[in-house]
């Protein structure tokens, strides 16, 4: 594999040092983990886990990974699926009447899997003033308060719809707050023991779980908004973001646990061979235009990038909150896997593309 790499072009040696390079020039705080055929390419860890007590980042720090939790979030779903528990186009509402029943009858499971499903989100990340809006919704809204999924339903159930079921995709963590409250009653079990037992133990994820903030553990980075003003550059995110994780982001990871889980996917551990297809395909448009040369292409909880051929580049997903910047990406031309953590806002979007840029090219 590693020669038919180089002979496509791709230099595992001259890599090494430019995700370093990349990483220092950034002054990226986080760790990144790369893997070529399932070995260790680079494991690297940068800045600082806690700027309080002085204690750095190592590779073995859990972070934060935001939205990358909802891929753990559909393959739990499709599991159920595979097992015969539910199908893909069941109503939603049938699983989530109790904190639901005024869901329109024809959003379907597939639809909130692929976010097609056009409800309401709990908050609309798309919003051209985002930042006033997340001000808003804190402000009549406790953050606090959100522990569980079913906190969240709440913040949406009311909401009008933004188009019928299946007309398009639109980004959106409702659905996926639904798909975790889905899990819940059909197993009986809590969304977090199903992902933890079914999805972290099955892919050899042993740093990955689900501690809140307010949670003391060991090993777990701290996560820091910069500030414009006042004494330091940083403060923590303990007030700007969700305390525990919900079925839509927030489970805590080692870029070795996202490595491992990618791996795992692809290999067949977590999915039998026909599920496992089907979860790596991809489904729904993102977008109407191409964005950096791409098509984007949404799945069950991935996001692909497809060339001028229709060939998958990448796939995988992305997390951003306050004090959170995650990537995971899987590159099957090359066998390669990106684990990209960061414990500062904003802080992993261009180095991504830039590591991007070294796997593929200009």
């Amino acid at each position: 594999m590693a020669g038919a790499d180089r002979a496509d072009g791709f230099d595992p040696v001259g890599f090494e040092g430019t995700v370093a390079e990349l990483a220092e020039s950034a002054e990226f705080s986080g760790a990144i983990r790369v893997t070529l055929g399932g070995e260790a390419l680079f494991t690297r860890a940068f800045g600082m886990a806690s700027r309080r007590w002085a204690v750095p980042n190592t590779p073995r720090t859990g972070f934060r990974v935001a939205s990358v939790s909802k891929t753990f979030t559909a393959v739990a779903v499709l599991q159920l699926v595979e097992a015969g528990r539910i199908r893909l186009d069941d109503p939603l509402v049938d699983y989530v009447r109790e904190y639901m029943p005024r869901l329109d009858p024809r959003v379907t499971v597939r639809h909130a899997l692929t976010m097609t499903s056009g409800i309401g989100d709990w908050f609309e990340e798309g919003s051209a003033e985002w930042e006033a809006a997340w001000t808003a919704l804190t402000e009549s809204h406790p953050l606090y308060l959100l522990r569980g999924n079913k906190d969240y339903v709440p913040l949406f159930a009311g909401k009008e719809a933004h188009f019928p079921p299946g007309e398009r995709h639109l980004y959106n963590g409702a659905g996926y707050i639904l798909l975790g409250l889905l899990i819940e009653a059909v197993t009986g079990r809590s969304f977090e023991e199903v992902v933890t037992e079914e999805v972290f133990a099955r892919a050899g994820m042993s740093g990955a779980g689900f501690p809140a903030l307010d949670e003391l553990g060991p090993d777990i980075a701290e996560g820091y908004l910069t500030t414009a003003t006042g004494a330091t550059p940083y403060r923590t995110n303990h007030y700007a973001t969700t305390p525990r994780a919900a079925a839509d982001g927030g489970a805590t990871c080692t870029a070795a646990d996202l490595t491992a889980f990618s791996q795992a996917l692809r290999h067949g551990r977590l999915l039998d061979e026909e599920m496992t297809r089907l979860a790596l395909t991809p489904q729904v448009a993102e977008y109407e235009k191409k964005i950096r040369g791409y098509r984007w292409m949404y799945g069950f909880g991935l996001s692909h990038l497809l060339d001028d051929d229709e060939t998958v580049v990448r796939w995988g997903h992305t997390g951003e909150e306050d004090g959170v910047s995650a990537r995971l990406f899987h590159y099957p031309r090359y066998d390669l896997d990106v684990a990209l953590l960061g414990n500062v806002s904003w802080s992993a979007g261009e180095l991504g593309w830039a590591i991007h840029g070294a796997i593929v090219g200009p």
